[in-house]
């Protein structure tokens, strides 16, 4: 639920969409004003550590796109970010390159600019919640790093209020604008290997150790370290650098899941993409997992989980070789295809090159994901990667981090969003969100 006290502004979004309602018998031109839908998009960029640079960077050289504010707690990543826009900009308009887009500390401040029209949202994980709902609540577009959260409550609020403000929403799982885990999908959706009967989906675990191999004690914090608003809605903690080093916080319980979610929401993705009946039945679930103890890290590290549906159908999900291979295999009664970032195999090979029949249900067709957010944007379309689905890949992780800590089979249900009768694993469906920061 959206913090009640945000005003929400009329915006070109809302204006879209009474205007579309409206329109539907005749021609819909928009005017000049209707910013973003037939000129440029411009864009505010909260969280400019490594992947957020890194997506930005994808973002700047598209037609009609401008960066018009960058945002991070540490002043050099959030300097570093406003050099790159204010370089880029210089070499495409062959100018000296001073200026750039403004750069902040408190993302709040980027949210309340009126020449935002969308936000890509990149901070760590326990952010990504109250930064989507209120970007939604401010009328904004969203662009958002994958998980939605590091609990199922997260992702609903995120889901939620994504639907109840109507912005476009594409969540970082940026494999479905890749051709080969569309066509992997497509195959498994439309028949070509038999009934699908098992999904299996590894992940990388066990393999990153931490950075940090410091003192654990308190240290000074760095000057240009905003370090409150960092830890904002997570437990309060003095500072010490290996609570924020990479991949440390991947690795620290207050600020992620682990590599279970965050990277297992990638292929946990393609498997609901080319499989929609994970994302609709209900399902038990058992998951066994070490955890680590290693400074300050205390999320799991290996895990084995089986998600088991009422249809049958059954999913296994390791960390990567604990035994599956890295990727998604979908497996029928007629054939199997596996697909990872490395390339695509199937037997019987000749799956491979299946052309898909007119009949055949297509899925959305992109071919670079920041593109294709945009296109959404000007279209108020959806993207390929809509909130709808960032919340159910998000939640088949979380839901085995839950499983692996209480030691024992779970029970899931799609409609209502619920586990039947555990009141313990209940309790971890949602994290405790320090004052003042609240869903």
């Amino acid at each position: 639920m959206a913090d009640g006290s945000v005003s929400v502004r009329v915006t070109r979004r809302g204006f879209l969409r009474s205007a579309v309602a409206g329109a539907a018998a005749a021609p819909f031109i928009l005017p000049g004003s209707a910013r973003g839908a037939n000129d440029r998009v411009t864009l505010g960029v909260i969280g400019t550590g490594g992947r957020g640079t890194a997506v930005m960077r994808s973002f700047l050289p598209l037609d009609g796109l401008a960066v018009v504010a960058v945002c991070d707690a540490q002043k050099a990543r959030r300097e570093k970010a406003r050099r790159l826009v204010a370089t880029h900009e210089a070499e495409r308009a062959g100018t000296g390159g001073q200026g750039g887009p403004a750069a902040v500390a408190d993302f709040r401040e980027v949210l309340g600019r009126k020449d935002v029209d969308a936000v890509l949202l990149a901070p760590q994980d326990h952010w990504h919640a109250p930064m989507a709902v209120r970007a939604a609540a401010a009328g904004k577009d969203i662009y958002c790093e994958k998980p939605l959260g590091c609990a199922v409550a997260d992702s609903q609020a995120i889901r939620d209020a994504v639907q109840r403000y109507g912005c476009v929403f594409q969540t970082g799982t940026q494999q479905r604008s890749s051709r080969n885990f569309r066509h992997a999908s497509e195959l498994a959706r439309n028949g070509y290997l038999g009934k699908v009967h098992t999904v299996t989906v590894a992940a990388p675990g066990p393999h990153y150790q931490p950075k940090y191999t410091g003192p654990m004690t308190p240290q000074p914090v760095p000057d240009g370290f905003a370090w409150d608003l960092y830890v904002g809605p997570a437990p309060a903690r003095p500072y010490n650098p290996g609570l924020h080093a990479w991949p440390d916080w991947y690795l620290i319980w207050d600020y992620c899941d682990g590599f279970i979610v965050n990277w297992g929401v990638h292929h946990l993705d393609i498997a609901h993409w080319g499989c929609p009946a994970i994302g609709q039945e209900a399902f038990t679930l058992t998951c066994k997992g070490a955890f680590r103890t290693k400074g300050f890290t205390d999320n799991i590290s290996d895990w084995q989980a089986e998600y088991r549906f009422a249809s049958g159908l059954r999913m296994r999900f390791s960390d990567t070789g604990h035994p599956y291979a890295q990727g998604c295999r979908f497996r029928g009664d007629k054939g199997w295809v596996h697909v990872n970032r490395q390339g695509i195999r199937a037997e019987p090979a000749s799956l491979l090159s299946v052309a898909m029949k007119p009949s055949d249900e297509r899925l959305h067709a992109s071919t670079h994901h920041q593109a294709d957010f945009l296109k959404a944007v000007r279209s108020r379309g959806q993207p390929v990667a809509p909130v709808a689905a960032g919340h159910v890949a998000s939640t088949l992780g979380f839901l085995a981090q839950v499983a692996a800590r209480v030691g024992r089979p779970i029970a899931w249900q799609w409609q209502g969003e619920r586990l039947k009768a555990d009141a313990d694993a209940g309790r971890l469906l949602a994290r405790p969100v320090r004052s003042p920061w609240q869903l």
